[in-house]
């Protein structure tokens, strides 16, 4: 994977015309991993990882640990001292060299960034050399504070959870899909090349259509569209919806369409295109990582959601 766009990316530049913008963006995306992210990373107790199984699902997780957890020994490194659950879709594939798609966020402060690159198993934990780091703005995070509840090693080492699976949302997953304000998506490009993105909104800009169909709004962002481009090549995705009070992991995986329609479009405030998601695989952990976090603070750009009055005044 290289710091330009694949033609994924440029074809879905080019329908958005934003062309412009996405050379102009092109400038926030590196190769290595500088001092001011290097530090911003061992401040963190969580880290969003994206990948393919063995049978081509995309699926979305985090790794967590104390602050210090991940470490950058060099601009080209980074090191993550965490490993995912036995049951977590994604410890096959973290169990042997991938390409991992991730991104690190911290809600408290609004900023986030992603790491794109090759990752290998090493004792305890893994290293990821970065092919892509990419800067990424503040808008849709909804402000969070964190704590950890006990050791964090010894939750993630516990076993005996009654791990759900399934092949469409039950009722109460449907319900935590429509109360949710943030999810994370990852994707892939045809040579595997993976991506983690986040995407946030009020309450309800995630549309359950069905027990297998959800659909959400693109909203405005920094005209890179590594997710839609990624998409536009192979249309498979996993999302990762995170138990913020709860510490549950609710994963799916399945296939993706991205909405072009005007008229469908127009329905939804700030949406820019709609992407269709049909659920295939449904993984939920409960108590899967140990951080629990505060009620959120709504971030000002959220678009309001069609049909529901809107919270208190959100924070800047």
């Amino acid at each position: 994977m290289a710091t330009g766009y694949h033609r994924g990316e440029r074809a879905v530049q080019d329908r958005a015309h934003l062309t412009r913008q996405a050379s102009h963006s092109l400038g926030g995306i590196g190769d290595a991993i500088p001092p001011v992210a290097a530090a911003f990373l061992a401040a963190q107790p969580m880290i969003i990882v994206g990948g393919a199984d063995a049978a081509g699902r995309i699926w979305c997780s985090q790794l967590t640990g104390e602050p210090g957890f991940l470490s950058t020994p060099d601009p080209h490194t980074l090191t993550i001292d965490a490993l995912p659950l036995a049951e977590d879709p994604l410890a096959d594939l973290l169990g042997e060299p991938a390409r991992v798609g991730m991104i690190a966020i911290e809600p408290a402060s609004r900023r986030r960034m992603r790491i794109n690159g090759r990752s290998t198993p090493v004792p305890g934990g893994l290293r990821v050399v970065p092919d892509q780091v990419i800067a990424n703005c503040p808008k849709y995070i909804q402000k969070r504070d964190y704590r950890i509840l006990g050791d964090p090693n010894s939750v993630q080492s516990q076993g005996n959870r009654a791990v759900t699976r399934g092949t469409a949302l039950t009722p109460a997953q449907q319900r935590t899909l429509r109360a949710a304000d943030t999810f994370f998506v990852a994707t892939a490009d045809e040579l595997g090349n993976t991506d983690a993105s986040h995407r946030g909104g009020n309450p309800g800009f995630v549309e359950v259509l069905s027990p297998t169909v959800l659909r959400w709004p693109d909203y405005v962002g920094n005209a890179m569209f590594l997710t839609l481009g990624n998409l536009e090549l192979r249309p498979v995705a996993g999302l990762l919806l995170p138990g913020w009070d709860s510490g549950t992991s609710l994963h799916l995986s399945g296939t993706t369409r991205t909405v072009w329609d005007h008229d469908e479009i127009a329905r939804i405030p700030g949406a820019q295109r709609l992407v269709e998601f049909t659920v295939t695989d449904v993984v939920e952990i409960p108590d899967a990582v140990p951080l629990r976090w505060s009620a959120p603070q709504a971030s000002r750009f959220n678009p309001p959601i069609q049909g529901v009055e809107p919270c208190a005044s959100p924070s800047t």
